[in-house]
C-alpha cells in the first residue's frame, strides 16, 4: 500500500475514535459500544 492510502487510513480511524469518544456513555452503550472499545471499533472501520 502506498503511503497516501495508509494516511486516509488513518485519518478515518482517527475520525471515528474522536467521534466516538466525543459520545455520552449513555449514547455509547446504545450503540453497544464501551468506552474501552472505540479503538478496537474504530479499527474494525477500516
Amino acid at each position: 500500500m502506498n503511503i497516501l492510502g495508509n494516511y486516509k487510513k488513518w485519518r478515518t480511524y482517527r475520525r471515528t475514535v474522536d467521534e466516538l469518544s466525543a459520545l455520552s456513555t449513555r449514547e455509547l452503550n446504545d450503540l453497544g459500544i464501551s468506552r474501552t472499545d472505540i479503538r478496537q471499533v474504530a479499527k474494525r472501520g477500516n
